[in-house]
């Protein structure tokens, strides 16, 4: 059995994203391995589940495009799933010889190389960067043949990156010249930007997901793709995207906070409940409307983003989904910053609502 997909993680994200998307395709180039990068014992019951031959459920729950969905699909495209500490040589053995995309989705200090050795260590790096920096090393000793990574890490740019992370580890390392320049020539490093909610995990593999579901994947030179999806788009530049998940649904949820924040309305209230104000949906459209439509029309996204906040609404009042707005206030003032500044310095507009918004960041 052969695998020409790698992942990294086995997050319910993961789970009801990538692995279902390939699942589903017609013309996916070949079964997943999956990979725990950390010493996480609990997980060996996952393990097993994950690759079992029955497969394992996706339910998907929310509203799209006006109906009520409630469905469980089965994923059935992980063929195996290891632990890189338990299964070293077999993870390098697979990575060497079998794979040619990887996919990684790790924890939110997942990049950080800070306890990584000052040499090419003798046993198994601690991050995953380091990880993966030796994997590729051994793969380019062991046939030099090329590959594609695309990290569904939550950062901007997130392939460029990660290639630089790998590259420092390499000169740390003192790794041969020739290796970063076959990291260069070879491997593509794929910026993407993924968006989906997944708001449980099942057990002991699975989890429940929204409908709405996105891959973007920027274009490059000698990339290779998974599979075709209907949830997958690529595209030579990936940032319209980026913006209309930033400035759309994430300013939209500040922009909602703030309002509860200043309220005396209870403290355990989720996004759906606010929104059954008419009050506040009101004038969470009028926001929409008024100063952020315009941006994006400015920006030559007008249609794009009309399509998205109406996406967006159908998210925001999920009946399956209990997103407290107390979980989305944490870091109000840096995501004011962010999204309400970033918007404003993107798009150029004038938004009083927005400039107001700003102010009470401090």
């Amino acid at each position: 059995m052969e695998t020409p997909i790698l992942q990294f993680g086995t997050s319910r994200f993961l789970q009801a994203h990538a692995d279902l998307f390939i699942s589903e395709a017609e013309d996916a180039i070949g079964g997943i391995t999956i990979v725990q990068t950390t010493d996480a014992g609990e997980r060996s019951r996952r393990l097993a589940a994950l690759a079992a031959p029955e497969g394992f459920p996706i339910r998907i729950r929310g509203r799209q495009d006006g109906r009520t969905i409630d469905e469980v699909r089965t994923v059935r495209s992980v063929k195996r799933a290891i632990s890189a500490l338990k299964d070293w040589d077999e993870t390098s053995r697979i990575f060497s010889n079998e794979v040619q995309v990887v996919i990684s989705n790790t924890a939110d200090r997942g990049y950080d190389i800070s306890a990584e050795s000052p040499d090419l260590p003798e046993g198994i790096p601690v991050s995953f960067p380091g990880k993966l920096a030796k994997l590729l090393f051994h793969r380019f000793e062991a046939n030099g043949a090329g590959l594609t990574i695309l990290p569904a890490e939550l950062i901007a740019r997130n392939g460029d990156v990660l290639k630089g992370i790998v590259l420092s580890l390499a000169d740390r390392w003192k790794l041969p010249a020739a290796f970063s320049d076959w990291l260069d020539n070879e491997v593509v490093f794929s910026n993407t930007l993924v968006d989906r909610i997944v708001s449980e995990a099942l057990e002991p593999a699975g989890a429940v997901a929204e409908p709405y579901a996105l891959w973007t994947i920027e274009r490059k030179p000698k990339q290779v793709l998974p599979c075709t999806h209907a949830a997958i788009v690529v595209a030579d530049d990936i940032s319209p995207y980026a913006n209309l998940k930033l400035y759309i649904l994430n300013l939209g949820h500040t922009f909602l906070t703030a309002g509860w924040l200043a309220s005396d309305l209870p403290r355990d209230m989720t996004v759906r409940a606010l929104l059954a104000q008419p009050e506040y949906r009101e004038r969470l459209m009028a926001f929409y409307e008024n100063d952020i439509l315009p941006g994006f029309r400015k920006m030559g996204l007008g249609a794009e983003a009309e399509a998205y906040v109406a996406a967006t609404l159908e998210r925001f009042e999920n009946p399956f989904l209990d997103h407290r707005l107390s979980d989305i206030a944490q870091n109000h003032a840096e995501k004011i910053r962010r999204r309400a500044g970033g918007f404003l310095d993107w798009s150029g507009v004038s938004s009083p609502a927005l400039e107001a918004l700003l102010a009470s960041a401090g």
